[in-house]
């Protein structure tokens, strides 16, 4: 695949976001699945792999020092802090909890670094702005941590265009990652423009719209567990108003020469070279599908189509749920 840059480092022009594997649409994947899919995305070019300390509790980067550690000189390794599992009653129960403490992430680095069975971490997220702690606290215990060698560079993810200012005047800030789809376009209204001015990269994480653009997808069938359930894109008459975008969206796919998912991951790499897209998969299959968008070209007209499809207020209903809204501090369509 082609580079591109990602802060300090030249990376492959997609990369492979590590929550699928064991956390947020269902049961883990077996570990002889994890350690195939993680290998293959390597041998296939893949050297920008995404986990964080929240996916599985600590799972995922469990899977990722114990697959990829051998070969940690070939790949740059991104993780996240802020955000993770903590048991809260001392009964051995995790809960997800929102913390920036300049405490507690040097603490969560600390135990990612055992996980991920690495002397140091290449990028290293803010995966939640804690807002009862001010952004310059938590991103200068970052920058303490880079000081120390413990992370190389510091990330930003789901933050609007002032907080990222505001962090970056602390210490430069390498890359922001938030949603970013045909069918998620919050990252146009002023937080792309402002990574640009300030030089920072873009990490579009959930290219395909959570599955959506991939397709087909059946919410009747999510597990319990799936984050989607709470997502209201998901739900009721917005998904049945989603729904009808896929006739001109997958007639165009066919057009093009390619499958549904590499339109959409291959529209992502057509908006600029300072985008990175992190799809996330458990499967073999779908890897490969996802890695050949990057052979895909798009002429203008084919990209004038797709505006035309997502554009505007296409798609139908939140992101997020109610919750998740209130955690996040990005622009809002």
């Amino acid at each position: 695949m082609p580079p591109r840059t990602l802060g300090p480092f030249q990376v492959s022009a997609i990369g492979l976001g590590c929550m699928n594997i064991c956390h947020a649409y269902g049961p883990p994947i077996a570990d002889e699945e994890v350690e195939r899919l993680l290998l293959t995305a390597l041998d296939l070019g893949v050297t920008h792999f995404d986990t964080a300390a929240l996916y599985g509790f600590g799972a995922s980067e469990r899977a990722v020092g114990r697959v990829l550690s051998a070969h940690r000189s070939r790949f740059t390794l991104a993780s996240k802090c802020g955000m993770q599992g903590v048991d809260l009653q001392g009964d051995g129960q995790l809960v997800r909890v929102i913390d920036g403490r300049p405490d507690t992430l040097r603490a969560t680095c600390e135990a990612a670094l055992q996980r991920l069975r690495t002397d140091v971490i290449d990028l290293y997220y803010l995966h939640r702005w804690d807002r009862r702690v001010p952004i310059e606290d938590s991103v200068g215990a970052l920058a303490d941590l880079v000081r120390a060698g413990k992370i190389r560079a510091i990330g930003l993810s789901e933050v609007s265009a002032p907080t990222l200012r505001r962090a970056h005047a602390v210490h430069p800030i390498a890359a922001l990652q938030t949603e970013y789809s045909l069918w998620t376009r919050n990252p146009e209204i002023a937080v792309l423009q402002a990574c640009r001015e300030l030089g920072v990269a873009f990490v579009a994480f959930s290219p395909l719209g959570r599955g959506f653009l991939a397709g087909p997808v059946d919410p009747s069938t999510f597990h319990d567990k799936d984050i989607r359930r709470s997502m209201p894109r998901f739900q009721g008459a917005h998904w049945t108003a989603n729904q009808a975008l896929l006739t001109g969206y997958q007639a165009l796919a066919r057009e093009v020469g390619c499958t549904p998912a590499q339109l959409a991951i291959a529209w992502l790499l057509h908006q600029g070279n300072d985008i990175l897209p992190i799809p996330g998969t458990a499967r073999l299959d779908h890897l490969r599908d996802n890695l050949g968008a990057a052979s895909v070209r798009l002429d203008a007209g084919q990209l004038q189509r797709l505006e035309a499809l997502f554009g505007g207020n296409a798609v139908s209903g939140d992101r997020y749920g109610e919750q998740a809204r209130t955690e996040v501090d990005t622009e809002s369509l």
